[in-house]
Formats: structure tokens, C-alpha cells, sequence
């Protein structure tokens, strides 16, 4: 039988007193949509992940927003390569080689968005490989508009019997969306190079003023990686060699692949990806170097990434990479993955730092319960790992709080995987290395890192998001790391530690509504 609760008919005081009651119970933790600080959570629309049990079937059960990756063609997952984006008129074109599905050997293909939340996905290639021609494979380019023409530059691959394996083509359009390839323009690898394979990644600029197209182009000479720089007139009537603008100070990369050049305020930056390594960034005075010392700017499961502006802001907009074998426990390296945008900040000395998109972080708002009752944890360990349940690992949330440590061992987030702690992946902080990493198999297996340069005894904050099993982890203003944690949906994510005293404090957590 059914009561309805009439506050009237028990009088008063007996009322009063039932609703103080109630109240206490709910702030106690005990109600199911206490947050554990006092205020309340808001049920997110979240996915029921029980029966979902290995990463695969986790894996195809995601929605991808913000994290955008192409929908599945004939039954085959396809993922975003290598990035051109292009901003005009409150759209950002996200220009990409697309791996796998309808895609022959990377052709060109698009997605648009307004706000790097949701994206609109162009089902046919906006630029088809050609079979047995230069462009038998098309390589990363970007796009520029030059009057009302609109141009992508783009990498002609090919293995066949041609003399030079690689050039740089182009093709025009009268849109962002339509381009039609010039056979008879190509730009070749200069003479003094020495060398016809490696010349790719083309970059290009309009200067309105000089009327001119400044191109640059990631290549090689006597085996070290190079970045060239090309003036074309805006007719691609005429092209000039320039020279080398950049060589890369480790010599251990053979490629600076997908470089790109901007202005923030009064300094000018190059960044690239060394090839199968991180993205980096370097910075100088004037446009095109000389430039200073070259640093990482994330590690390296964030790959390829290009800047784009809007105006007011810039981003790089890059692909975080996948493992074909999800349960994989020694690494995370095949080609392409989702589309991944981090918003680039400039800091007082002007290096540079990545943030979360403002866009992305705002759209979480459904305050979620902690396994916790008060939004503070310390977490102390000496020689073996402390574990402290505070969050879920939910289809997609979001994370923040803030930290101050003591000691130099390890901590941060650990995710399970299997059910086997033996098998924890950790996003951890190493104060001893002053890095940020990614680690599989309890701290045993290293798969990715960045530099983070703090002090003890600081308070630091923190933002992680995850959408999928793609998620980045941003100690606020320092650094940020892109990490994959296939299998963790549905589970517990614990706080951390060995050899340290860590106190953790302001946590909270957020799913979409």
C-alpha cells in the first residue's frame, strides 16, 4: 500500500522533526545522491558496463563526442590520421588522412565543428588517393585561402617506379568542401637535399601584403631531420627555395613530421612531431627561427598535432593514439586513433603549456558521488602501493581536485584492469623523474611521458578528462598527457602512492548530464 506523507497530519513539531531527520541521513553519505561534501549529485546519462566486460566490447560500445572518431564502414572501425585543420567564419575544418573503413591509402576527409564538442563527419573523401600515380598515397598537408581560393597542399606518396617518392601537390577549391587536384603543379625536393624520399607535410601561410604563400616542408638531409621553408606567389605561378629554417637539435629523429608555425603575443613558435616520438615545440623572436631550445610539449600517445585560431584562441588538434590488441598490456603504438584538441596556453616565460578546451570541460555539470565522504584523501605509503577508491570510471567524466606531496615516490590515479591489481594502469606523477607517465602491470611497464617540473610541499590542481578509453590528464599550467586505458569503464579509480605522502584535496568528479 501506497502513503503519501502529510506533513500536516502529524503536526508541527513531529514534522519538523521527520525532515531534520531525513536531512541528516541524506548529508551522512548514506543517500544515494549525496556527493560525500554536502551537495548533490545529478544522475548522468551513463552506461550500464557489467555486462560489458573485455575492451573490445567496451570499446564499441562508446559514443565519442569530443574525443570525435569516423563511424564504423562495412563493419570496419576507421580512425583519424594525421590532422590540417582550418578555421573560418565560426568553423573549424578538421581536415585528416582517414585509416581504415572506405579510406584507400589515407585519403583526405573532413569533420566540422563549432565547438570541438560535437562534430559533423563528411562521409565521402574530400581528397582520394590516386592508384599508380604520385598520389598513389596522399600525406598530411593543410589548407589556406588565398583571395577566394581555397588551397590544400598535400604529400604525393608513392612506391612505384617514380623518381622522387615523395612531392608536394595541390588542389584548389571555391569552398572549404570541394578541392580539385592541379596535375601540373608539384613542388620536388631541392638538389641539395641529396636525397628523393623523404619531403612532406607541407604547411602554408598567405601573407595578404606580399601577396606571397609561405611553405614549409619537413624533409631530410645527410640523415638529419630538417624544416624547409618555400615562397610561392599566390598564382603558384613562382616558388623559391629559402632554405633550412630548423634541424633537429637531438639528431635522432629521422622526420619532424606535421610541423606548423604561429605567433602568440610577441613570440613565434614552431612545434612538429618527431617521428614516433612527442610533439615539441620551439620558440624565437622573429617568424621562421632562428629558434631556441626544443621542448615536449605532451607525450607520445598525442601525435601530429597542428594549431588552429579562431581569433581569440589557439589549439593543437592532433590524434591520440590506439592499440589494435585492446588487452594489450606492453604497449599502445598502432597508426591514427581519435581525434584529440587541447587548447594551447602561453606561460610567463614564455614556453608553452596545454589546457583543457574550455568548450569540452563546461559541457560536464552532473556532480557525481565520491567513494569518500569528504572531498580530501591522504594517501601514505613506504615501499608498497596505497590504494584509496574515490571515483568510477564512467563512459565519460571528468575529474578535478588538487595535490601537494612530501617525498619523491610516485602517485596520482590508478585504473583497474582484469581484476587484477597486479595489472593497474596509473597515470602518475614521478616527482623523482619530474615527469608525468603513463604506466601498465602496477608501475612496471612504461608507455608514455612528459616533462613536470614541481616542488614538494606546492599545492598543485589537476584536471582529467576521459571520453572512451581516450583520456588527458592536465596538471593545471604545467602539463598535460594524453593516455589510452582500454578496459577500464565501469570500475573503481583509485588514488595512489608509494614512497610518499600525498594529500589530495578539492576532489570532485563530473559526467554529462
Amino acid at each position: 500500500m501506497n502513503r503519501k506523507f502529510d506533513a500536516a497530519a502529524l503536526g508541527e513539531p513531529l514534522a519538523g522533526l521527520v525532515l531534520l531527520l531525513l536531512t541528516a541521513f541524506l548529508l551522512s553519505g548514506c543517500g544515494q545522491n549525496s556527493a560525500g561534501d554536502g551537495s548533490f549529485a545529478v544522475p548522468g546519462n551513463d552506461k550500464d558496463f557489467s555486462q560489458l566486460t573485455t575492451p573490445e566490447q567496451q570499446e564499441a560500445a562508446y559514443s565519442y563526442r569530443a574525443y570525435f572518431r569516423p563511424a564504423p564502414d562495412g563493419g570496419k572501425q576507421p580512425y583519424v590520421g594525421d590532422t590540417m585543420p582550418f578555421y573560418e567564419d565560426g568553423v573549424y575544418y578538421i581536415y585528416y588522412l582517414k585509416e581504415k573503413g572506405d579510406s584507400r591509402n589515407h585519403s583526405i576527409y573532413l569533420a566540422t565543428t563549432t565547438d570541438f564538442v560535437s562534430y559533423t563527419e563528411y562521409d565521402e573523401a574530400i581528397l582520394e588517393s590516386t592508384p599508380g600515380a604520385q598520389d598513389d598515397w596522399t600525406g598530411t598537408g593543410s589548407v589556406v585561402k588565398v583571395g577566394e581560393k581555397y588551397y590544400l597542399f598535400y604529400t604525393g606518396h608513392t612506391d612505384g617506379p617514380m623518381e622522387f617518392k615523395e612531392k608536394i601537390m595541390v588542389a584548389e577549391g571555391d569552398s572549404p568542401l570541394a578541392f580539385t587536384k592541379l596535375p601540373d603543379w608539384e613542388l620536388i625536393p631541392p638538389e641539395e637535399l641529396g636525397q628523393k624520399r623523404d619531403f612532406r607535410d607541407p604547411q602554408a601561410y598567405y601573407d595578404p601584403e606580399s601577396g606571397n604563400i609561405t611553405l614549409t616542408v619537413t624533409a631530410a638531409q645527410d640523415g638529419v631531420a630538417r624544416i624547409l621553408k618555400f615562397t610561392l606567389s599566390a598564382d603558384l605561378q613562382a616558388s623559391v627555395y629559402d632554405g633550412i629554417i630548423f634541424s633537429d637539435p637531438t639528431e635522432s629523429f629521422w622526420n619532424l613530421e606535421c610541423s606548423d608555425t604561429f605567433r602568440l603575443g610577441d613570440t613565434w613558435y614552431l612545434t612538429y612531431s618527431g617521428q614516433d616520438d612527442t610533439l615539441w615545440f620551439a620558440s624565437s623572436n622573429t617568424p621562421y627561427g632562428p629558434y631556441g631550445e626544443a621542448k615536449r610539449l605532451d607525450g607520445k600517445l598525442f601525435y601530429a598535432a597542428k594549431h588552429v585560431e579562431d581569433g581569440e584562441n589557439s589549439y593543437m588538434v592532433g590524434w591520440a593514439r590506439r592499440s589494435e590488441a585492446m588487452f594489450s598490456t606492453t604497449g599502445v603504438t598502432d597508426w591514427a586513433g581519435n581525434l584529440a584538441v587541447q587548447k594551447i596556453v602561453q606561460k610567463e616565460n614564455g614556453d608553452l603549456a596545454l589546457a583543457p578546451v574550455d568548450s569540452v570541460a563546461e559541457g560536464f555539470t552532473a556532480r557525481r558521488a565520491l567513494a569518500v565522504k569528504k572531498p580530501e584523501v591522504l594517501v601514505k605509503a613506504e615501499d608498497s602501493y596505497a590504494y584509496t577508491d574515490v571515483f568510477t570510471c564512467y563512459e565519460s567524466f571528468l575529474i578535478r581536485g588538487e595535490f601537494c606531496y612530501k617525498r619523491e615516490g610516485m602517485f596520482g590515479l590508478s585504473f583497474d584492469f582484469d581484476a587484477d591489481p597486479g595489472l593497474n594502469k596509473f597515470i602518475a606523477v614521478n616527482p623523482a623523474e619530474h615527469k608525468l607517465q603513463l604506466w601498465f602491470n602496477e608501475g612496471d611497464t612504461l608507455i608514455t611521458e612528459t616533462a613536470a617540473e614541481l616542488q614538494p610541499g606546492e599545492t598543485y590542481s589537476f584536471t582529467y578528462i576521459q571520453e572512451g578509453s581516450v583520456g588527458i590528464f592536465y596538471i593545471d599550467g604545467v602539463a598535460a598527457l594524453t593516455v589510452r586505458l582500454y578496459g577500464a569503464s565501469g570500475k573503481p579509480v583509485q588514488l595512489f602512492a608509494k614512497g610518499n605522502s600525498v594529500q589530495f584535496t578539492s576532489l570532485e568528479q563530473y559526467t554529462r548530464p
